[in-house]
């Protein structure tokens, strides 16, 4: 049985990560990248689809657990009966074959401990063939992936798993390296982990050295963007949702995908975060893979996308995973990809035009791109399609979406008005209006008070939320206020916000699932901007309090079980984070900024 989501810690390095247990277990890791074949997936399952566990004999959660400062070097120790223990877990960056660290030292007295790893290729399916190369050294292969790891302790196999008992006493460091490499490849050289350590310390503060954030919450905003780094894909710089597939929206339940791509929904908060906190070589690197990933027909253009742009993603079971507490299925890729959506249009013109309004460097092809998808969606704008949320019912005229439109074509008119870009913005200003009095008449539902899910609807939806944070209408505007009440009132638990309330009829899956992380700070911000301070920070004090006590966050949260559910740590959520706590701030965060516009 898998622990609870929030017993996870993410390590990474820039190029995948790896999920450890407060019980000293590695049961989420995918070698080389997030979204290939896993090593250890006993997080959908039992520890026979892989985990690598090292902790005391006497067995137990860690008794304390943390990251160093700035860093995600993750330290976790128990208090045995004996003496007292530390496991030092962490992911140096490097080029081409990635490895996990794990350095045990002993603290205090003697501690009997023990490790076992069960390696597991292709999701759990295939048991690799292992042998020793010395008594340090062991290394495990099977089709395109090999494994060696090097430590001092000599692991005896035992029912396709390795293990050891070994003792620590004060002082003592006895180091694992694990380092992934292509099977027809010889290991790579061996890694020096005391040297690792330190560098990997360096390179974190480093990194954290450029954060310019001086707002409230330093310590919960600083976590948030260590966990972005960290779902960030070096090579090409696209940040994945989260590193993990298949944790559920609710336990037991089939509400349960992969999120280890990077969504076009996520785009402009993302830029938001980065660059209100510094990071405009990060926030760069998004946008070039973003134009990237885009390029080509318009009317391709896709939610997500692969880390490293790639398009074909399809979606399919493994019914050989119990999956996560029981929740089944455990699905790879994701079908998604293949829905239309009109709001990734509206996502790629903001986020396109903050990065120009923010300094990063102009780019004409950029403009060139625009341009032509602006000329795409003069024709498609009016059409159903399959929302934000990703339902798998029926296409309809979903209300966010078109005020996404409104955005792409307002943007458009922004940009050549305020720059010397070319454009037909005479056509651009009468599609904007037009959409925007389609919105107003069809989208707003005047019994409830509020703009609803889709055109005719009787739905409350989250995402109308965005409505005063994209400047569709002013936060003082009626309709605004009256439908940041409803959602309050009629689309929370326990004051936590609902994406929408799922119906098997309408978006084709049977279940529930928890209240949605994000949407909750978006709440957060659209009552900021109503003026109502104390409400928005005594929500957002509530969220960060839902973290788990090394300040991550998932997509989801269950209030009655007070658990949190859903892809962990979710990228989304900690964007969201970021950017209320610059709202609650500065009152010019992201919420202004994005939302200066008004009509």
């Amino acid at each position: 049985m898998a622990e609870r989501i929030e017993d996870y810690a993410i390590v990474g390095d820039l190029q995948t990560a790896a999920l450890i247990g407060r019980s000293g277990s590695v049961d989420w890791l995918c070698f080389p990248r997030f979204d290939s074949g896993s090593v250890f997936s006993a997080l959908l399952g039992s520890s026979e689809q892989g985990r690598w566990l090292i902790a005391p004999a006497s067995g137990g959660h860690a008794t304390e657990w943390r990251y160093r400062a700035d860093t995600l070097i993750l330290e976790s120790e128990w208090q045995t009966s004996t003496g007292r223990v530390r496991v030092i877990d962490f992911m140096p960056q490097r080029e081409t074959k990635p490895d996990i660290v794990r350095i045990v030292e002993g603290l205090e007295g003697r501690v009997e401990m023990r490790t076992e790893l069960v390696m597991r290729f292709d999701y759990g399916s295939i048991v690799p063939w292992v042998r020793h190369t010395d008594e340090q050294t062991l290394v495990a292969v099977a089709g395109p992936d090999g494994l060696v790891l090097r430590t001092p302790v000599v692991l005896d196999a035992e029912a396709m798993t390795h293990t050891a008992s070994f003792t620590v006493r004060k002082g003592d460091r006895v180091p694992f390296v694990l380092t992934w490499f292509p099977s027809a490849e010889q290991p790579p050289k061996p890694v020096n982990a005391e040297e690792a350590l330190a560098s990997t310390e360096l390179l974190w503060h480093d990194w954290m050295a450029d954060c310019t954030y001086r707002g409230d919450y330093k310590q919960a905003v600083h976590t948030s963007l260590l966990v972005l780094k960290a779902l960030t894909y070096q090579p090409t710089g696209a940040i994945v949702a989260a590193p993990t597939t298949s944790l559920p929206e609710q336990i037991g339940g089939v509400r349960n995908w992969d999120y280890r791509y990077s969504w076009l929904r996520d785009a402009t908060f993302t830029l938001y975060a980065l660059m209100n906190a510094g990071f405009n070589d990060e926030a760069r690197a998004w946008r070039d893979w973003l134009l990237r990933a885009v390029a080509g027909d318009p009317a391709e253009m896709q939610i997500l996308y692969g880390v490293a742009g790639e398009r074909r993603i399809p979606e399919f079971e493994l019914d050989w995973l119990p999956g996560y507490a029981g929740s089944q299925p455990v699905r790879i890729g994701n079908a998604a990809h293949e829905q239309f959506q009109l709001d990734v249009y509206g996502e790629m013109m903001d986020s396109l035009g903050e990065a120009r309004r923010h300094g990063l460097v102009r780019d004409d092809h950029a403009w060139a791109l625009q341009q032509t998808v602006m000329e795409f969606l003069e024709g498609a704008w009016d059409q159903p399609d399959d929302g934000i949320w990703e339902v798998r019912g029926a296409r309809r005229h979903f209300t966010h979406s078109k005020v996404l439109a409104w955005v792409a074509f307002d943007r458009a008119v922004e940009a050549v008005e305020s720059t010397s870009l070319p454009g037909p913005v005479d056509r651009w200003r009468r599609l904007r209006a037009e959409i925007h009095a389609e919105v107003c008449r069809e989208g707003f539902n005047v019994e409830l008070n509020s703009f609803t899910q889709s055109y005719g609807s009787e739905e409350l939806d989250a995402s109308t939320l965005l409505i005063p944070l994209l400047g569709f209408l002013p936060p003082e505007d009626p309709r605004v206020i009256g439908t940041v009440n409803a959602v309050q009132r009629d689309l929370t638990r326990d004051g936590f916000v609902e994406r929408y309330r799922p119906q098997p009829s309408v978006d084709g899956l049977p279940g529930g699932e928890g209240v949605f992380l994000p949407c909750s700070f978006w709440l957060v911000d659209a009552l900021l901007m109503l003026g109502r301070e104390d409400e928005a920070r005594t929500l957002f004090e509530k969220l960060i309090g839902v973290s788990n006590d090394l300040g991550l966050l998932s997509e989801e949260y269950d209030p009655e079980e007070q658990r949190l559910l859903g892809n962990y740590p979710q990228a989304f959520t900690h964007v969201g984070l970021v950017n209320s706590a610059y709202n609650l701030s500065k009152h010019t965060g992201p919420g202004h900024q994005r939302g200066r516009r008004g009509v």
